[in-house]
């Protein structure tokens, strides 16, 4: 990529972060029309969040017409601050050109078009009115469409830049051309006709389930987000963090992966949060010993896994309760031990690091006290705990739980601002004109924060949109299916791979969007058929963790160039100590799918749920000191080969149980009677022709009160074959998958009697028990042993 004469590394970063965060610096009057717009923007989305349009029976406006008001402000922003050239000379003022303009009047317009014209667009249920000229019917809304949808492009390569953009124009192709497609993914095609009235004029793909959340609560947790932080809180949690950790040994490090977390509890960005939190502790951990890329590393580490921290998730959280039917509050319940795990694992990290190189703790002197800071900016907790309680307590909507907690906050600015001034009562007029000021700019920051979020999630929509349209997800199955040939790691490593390619370059939401839209169905599907009971929420959080690796991943890593451009390192160094850093991060998702305990999938029990987070820690705390090969002191050969038994022990108990007890007994399929035990799981592994040639599939049943025969069930067979002859209309057997003609190879049922699986973490813990022994005796007799040497030294110089 070539960029302007004198545009240095530091100031593409920098760039690349005003793009992300909307801080785009215009010329008079274009700056104060692009302000008025973000305002406006916010003050929308307040609008149609509050109970006041219901109240006063007003400006009530809903679904699609919401939707895209919500884009048009986007498309308005994106025209006026993004020019055509994604990278300016530094220190520059952007002045719109006319190009611009007419860019940002035709989108907004095209847009708008679907709010003035919605009841008429849906009462002719996808057809597009025409335009009698001189007896010429000109078929205008789909030339609008059109416009709409190239428009949205070139505002996502502005905005995003061309990887996202180029992915969209392949699935438009893709859509347009499916007959000539190779056999393996080819399909009836869509007209463009049809192609344009279905992405543009409904609420399926552009203006779907995607844009319906941004609208409907990601803008205004973003707000949220954009007020606290202008509020101070962005900075009080960064001072929190290093009061609270930086005396300790690498503690610049440790207060950096705090900071961070607490920070991405605000922040819908890893890159704003490398370079919010970075600013302060990568110089800082610099000068403690680390290295240029290993300070950056961390920091790229801690803000990406940000992203996984309740209550945001990146937004993604919201998109993911939507795609798969459950609450937010069920979400983050099922996603908290992980994220919690992998923060934990990148805060050993940095003691291990510290303790390797010997790094130093911030001085004493240095460093206030923990009490006096937190009590200084304790009320920036109120809101987000008054949100916490809404979504989790009292199970009010996402929409409604923000917004009080948005109202919540405006008395924690006020009375911050009265602090300021020391409460003086004259002086309580500038402390209202203070928090005026932070309240406008919050909302100004928040509508340009969104930009880049509103136009990805947008244009991702065109992916998701071409995938339900043309069955990709069908043709995808066969493809992986034909690759992994029935090998479930197969699976789940092609499936990591293809998320760590399909989210390179995105913001975090719409990189969810893209690879759950195109992945999640494909390894829910084959990981049925192999047999692995796969819910929803695993296999989402699974795409989820892959595609936000992307963040980190070499050649791309926006935020480890980001990173770089403050710590003065190699960006690509940077990347890869921050992909090493994050392979907890990486191994989690492969362990939450073979052991669904962690995302608490069946755990009612509070206690047993504390249970398994001590245990996951424990397990996360192992597998760091093996990727680094240090506990106390450096592990030899023997120390690594029992650790790693350790850590496989405690993250899949289940694993090695299975390998002293069979969780399955087969039954005797030549019988003259084949009958399904009562109140135990069974399965049926099956062996099906099918275009493709002969599959294994297995169907997994849950338990049945009473005994039940194949023929009640639904099924006729051929005992002598065991080939099922007819699979009745409307049975148990055609609900749970079976097929005429499918052949049965092994049916088995659920051992009931098998030991429970907490023996093994028992045994693994006695073994850790006298590693780490071995450990403290091996670092005392280091230890002793440098006193002897030091001491001989010392008699050596004094002769």
């Amino acid at each position: 990529m070539s960029h302007p004469k004198h545009t240095t590394q530091q100031d593409i970063s920098q760039q690349e972060l005003e793009r992300e965060t909307g801080e785009i610096r215009l010329a008079f009057p274009y700056g104060k029309i692009f302000s008025a717009l973000a305002l406006s923007w916010a003050l929308f989305q307040l609008w149609i969040a509050s109970p006041l349009p219901f109240t006063l029976g007003v400006g009530q406006i809903f679904d699609l017409e919401a939707r895209a008001v919500h884009l048009s402000f986007a498309f308005a922003l994106c025209f006026l601050g993004f020019g055509f050239h994604k990278y300016h000379k530094p220190g520059k003022l952007h002045i719109p050109g006319r190009i611009d303009l007419l860019f940002a009047v035709l989108s907004v317009s095209v847009t708008l078009y679907l709010v003035l014209n919605h009841s008429n667009i849906a009462q002719r249920a996808g057809m597009m009115a025409q335009l009698d000229i001189f007896g010429l019917s000109l078929p205008f809304e789909a030339i609008m469409g059109w416009i709409g949808i190239i428009l949205l492009l070139e505002a996502t390569r502005r905005v995003i830049g061309l990887p996202l953009m180029v992915m969209a124009i392949i699935f438009l192709l893709y859509s347009l051309l499916g007959p000539y497609m190779p056999d393996l993914i080819s399909h009836k095609g869509v007209s463009p006709s049809r192609l344009v009235g279905y992405h543009w004029f409904t609420a399926e793909a552009i203006f779907g389930i995607p844009l319906k959340v941004v609208t409907d609560f990601v803008f205004l947790f973003v707000l949220l987000g954009a007020l606290l932080n202008r509020a101070g809180a962005g900075q009080y949690f960064i001072d929190l963090a290093f009061a609270a950790v930086g005396k300790y040994r690498g503690g610049p490090a440790k207060a950096s992966v705090l900071a961070s977390g607490l920070t991405g509890m605000i922040s819908g960005s890893s890159i704003a949060n490398t370079v919010t939190t970075g600013t302060f502790t990568i110089p800082v951990m610099k000068k403690s010993g680390m290295s240029a890329e290993k300070a950056g590393a961390i920091e790229v580490a801690a803000s990406t896994d940000g992203q996984l921290m309740p209550p945001i998730m990146g937004a993604a959280a919201f998109v993911m309760a939507e795609f798969i039917g459950l609450s937010y509050s069920q979400v983050v319940v099922h996603a908290a031990i992980p994220a919690l795990m992998s923060y934990i694992g990148l805060f050993y990290i940095t003691h291990l690091e510290a303790v390797k190189h010997d790094l130093k703790p911030i001085p004493a002197d240095q460093i206030k006290p923990f009490r006096s800071i937190f009590w200084q900016g304790a009320h920036y907790f109120l809101p987000i705990f008054v949100l916490v309680y809404l979504l989790m307590v009292a199970k009010f909507t996402p929409s409604a739980s923000v917004f009080w907690s948005i109202i919540s906050l405006l008395p924690v600015i006020l009375y911050q601002e009265m602090r300021l001034v020391d409460f003086a009562v004259r002086q309580l007029g500038a402390a209202a004109s203070n928090s005026f000021r932070v309240i406008f700019d919050g909302l100004v920051n928040s509508g340009k924060n969104m930009i880049s979020v509103s136009i990805a999630v947008a244009a991702a929509g065109i992916i998701v949109g071409a995938v339900a349209s043309t069955g990709l997800n069908n043709a995808l199955i066969g493809v992986v299916e034909t690759l992994a040939d029935g090998n479930i790691y197969i699976l789940l490593v092609l499936t990591a791979v293809l998320c760590l390619i399909l989210g390179m370059g995105l913001p975090t939401t719409a990189n969810y969007l893209v690879v759950a839209s195109i992945m999640a169905p494909v390894l829910s599907q084959l990981g049925a058929e192999a047999g692995l009971i796969m819910p929803l929420i695993a296999v989402h959080l699974f795409v989820f963790y892959f595609g936000l690796m992307a963040d980190t991943t070499p050649p791309v890593g926006l935020a480890a160039y980001a990173a770089a451009a403050i710590s003065r390192g190699d960006p690509i160094k940077t990347g890869l100590q921050a992909f090493a850093y994050s392979m907890r991060t990486a191994i989690l998702p492969f362990i939450f799918i073979f052991n669904l305990d962690l995302l608490l999938i069946n755990v009612t029990n509070p206690l047993y749920a504390l249970y398994i987070f001590v245990i996951g820690i424990i397990a996360i705390m192992c597998f760091t000191s093996l990727t680094f090969r240090f506990m106390k002191t450096p592990l030899g050969w023997g120390e690594m080969a029992l650790l790693t038994l350790v850590t496989a022990m405690l993250l899949r108990p289940g694993f090695f149980m299975n390998q002293i007890s069979d969780p399955w007994i087969q039954l005797n399929i030549s019988g003259e009677t084949i009958t399904i035990p009562k109140n135990v799981k069974s399965r049926f592994h099956l062996s099906r022709i099918s275009e493709t040639g002969t599959k294994t599939k297995v169907i997994n049943l849950k338990p049945n009160a009473a005994k039940t025969n194949l023929l009640s069930f639904g099924l006729s067979l051929d005992k002598k074959q065991a080939e099922i002859m007819d699979v009745k209309f409307m049975s148990q057997a055609e609900k749970a998958g079976f097929r005429s003609f499918d052949h049965i190879t092994q049916i088995d049922y659920e051992n009931t009697k098998q030991p429970n699986k907490n023996w093994v973490i028992l045994f693994a813990l006695m073994l850790l028990g006298l590693l780490l022994t071995a450990q403290y005796k091996k670092a005392g007799f280091l230890v002793a042993r440098k006193k002897t040497n030091d001491k001989a030294e010392n008699n050596n110089k004094q002769n």
